[in-house]
């Protein structure tokens, strides 16, 4: 059994990744998105309607006609 020095290693270690491939992913695609499909339909949002907080009279008003 060969035992090689960690210079020995490290002088191998390219060729040895060439056979090997890397254990990276492929890159992911850049630049502008595509977007949506020709011919697609787009569902417009749904409207709710506005719900309004009632203004309620002053408790000082309240007391002075009671």
């Amino acid at each position: 059994m060969t035992l090689f020095t960690p210079g020995r290693v490290a002088q191998a270690m390219p060729g040895i990744l060439v056979r090997v491939s890397t254990p990276a992913k492929p890159p992911k695609p850049r630049g502008k998105s595509p977007g949506w499909k020709t011919g697609q339909p787009r569902a417009s949002r749904i409207r709710y309607p506005i719900v309004k907080k009632r203004t309620s009279s002053s408790r000082k008003a309240d007391q002075k006609t009671a």
